[in-house]
C-alpha cells in the first residue's frame, strides 16, 4: 500500500490539487491559530494552507513522495511545515496540539480505532478534532476514496470512536468535490467536530 501511494504521488501534478479541503479550511477560519496536526496529509495542501493562516503545522504521511511534494509546495508558498514520513501505527508525539485535522484518512478497522483513541492524549485542554471522511455510501461514486467497503466509515463508526468527546457537529451528507483530478464530483462524506470534554 505504501508503494502504491508513493507511485501515485510521484507525478509532478498535485493529484488532489493545491486548494485545501473546503470543510477543514472553513472550520480553521473560525479558530485562533495555534498548533495543528495533519495525519496522512499526502501532498500537503491542507498543511500549507494552515501554515499560510499562521498555524504552527505538524504533519505526517507514510508516503515519502507525498512528503517531498508537501515540502515543495510549502517552499513555493514561503511557509514552513514540520512534516514526517510515518505510519499511523508508529505515530506518537510528545507535542500537544490545539487542533487535529483529519482529511480522508482511511484505515483498517482496528488501526482506525486505535489511532483515533490515541489522539485524545495529544490534544491540549479544549483542543478539538476536525474530520472529514468518506462514508460507506461513497462506494457507488467515482469521485475518489477506497474501493474496499471495509476502509469506508459509517457515522456510527465515527460516533463510537469519539464517544468520549463533546461532539459539537456530526453529519453524513452528499456533497460535490473539486479537489485535483482524483476528487471530482458527487461524494458521500461524514464530517465531525469534536472537543475534549
Amino acid at each position: 500500500m505504501k508503494e502504491a501511494w508513493d507511485n501515485r504521488y510521484k507525478s509532478d501534478e498535485y493529484i488532489y490539487g493545491h486548494i485545501p479541503n473546503k470543510f477543514i479550511s472553513t472550520e480553521l477560519k473560525k479558530l485562533k491559530p495555534g498548533t495543528i496536526l495533519f495525519p496522512g496529509d499526502g501532498e500537503g495542501r491542507n498543511s500549507v494552507y494552515a501554515a499560510k493562516q499562521a498555524w504552527q503545522v505538524t504533519a505526517f504521511d507514510y508516503s515519502n513522495s507525498g512528503k517531498q511534494k508537501a515540502l515543495k509546495l510549502a517552499k513555493s508558498e514561503s511557509v514552513n511545515i514540520d512534516y514526517f514520513t510515518l505510519d499511523v501505527n508508529d505515530f506518537d508525539s510528545t507535542l500537544k496540539f490545539d487542533v487535529i485535522a483529519i482529511c480522508f484518512l482511511h484505515l483498517e478497522n482496528t488501526t482506525r480505532i486505535n489511532f483515533h483513541k490515541k489522539l485524545k492524549k495529544i490534544l491540549k485542554p479544549n483542543g478539538q478534532i476536525i474530520l472529514e471522511c468518506f462514508s460507506k455510501q461513497q462506494l457507488s461514486n467515482s469521485s475518489g476514496g477506497p474501493k474496499n467497503i471495509d476502509l469506508l466509515y459509517s457515522i456510527d463508526d465515527i460516533k463510537s470512536d469519539f464517544s468520549d468527546y463533546k461532539v459539537t457537529y456530526i453529519e453524513e451528507l452528499e456533497t460535490n468535490l473539486a479537489e485535483g483530478q482524483l476528487h471530482q464530483g458527487k461524494a458521500n462524506v461524514i464530517r465531525l467536530i469534536a472537543k475534549i470534554t
